[in-house]
């Protein structure tokens, strides 16, 4: 597949596929979007935003989450803020989301079947892979415990507006939950 997607991309700058994408790096509507990296998404949330490359950035991870205030979220949200100009957060999880029922207990197995040795996985439950790993069960909670998290960090100013949605995953259609 990789090699697929490397003749593409050859094809694609030839014929200068890149040209009606081409913007800096900063986000014109000054917004960041922390959301899934379910593959619904990949097109639909832009479109759903009526968000156009470059308008904003867009961090992904399993589930939209900021599980810890050392992570990559709020690191790239920190990067966003203050080297980028951001604003806004929007933070979007989704209808249907995997992460729902994410836990490194159903990992685990699969871990010990692709050949991970026991001792390892060990060593990582001393590092709490449990909690690291553990998704969420009520979307609407996870929401609110993400934008808190935001909101709550030391090095997020007080004047950025950070507020919370669940979209559908089939229409793109936004409900905000209230903080």
């Amino acid at each position: 597949m990789i090699d697929e997607i490397i003749q593409f991309n050859k094809e694609f700058v030839a014929r200068k596929g890149y040209e009606p994408f081409v913007t800096d790096k900063y986000p014109k509507k000054k917004l960041a979007v922390l959301t899934c990296m379910d593959t619904r998404l990949t097109v639909l949330l832009q479109a759903a935003l009526g968000l156009r490359n470059g308008d904003a950035k867009i961090i992904k991870n399993a589930g939209g989450l900021v599980p810890s205030e050392t992570d990559s979220a709020i690191r790239s949200l920190l990067v966003a803020i203050y080297e980028l100009g951001v604003k806004e957060v929007m933070v979007v999880h989704h209808s249907g989301c995997g992460a729902c029922h994410m836990s490194y207990a159903a990992f685990r197995p699969h871990m010990l079947e692709r050949g991970i040795p026991e001792k390892v996985l060990e060593e990582w439950e001393g590092k709490g892979i449990a909690s690291w790993l553990e998704g969420f069960h009520d979307t609407e909670a996870s929401v609110r415990k993400t934008v808190a998290a935001i909101v709550r960090h030391p090095l997020v100013p007080a004047d950025i507006c950070v507020r919370g949605f669940i979209m559908d995953s089939a229409s793109g259609a936004l409900n905000e939950i209230e903080a």
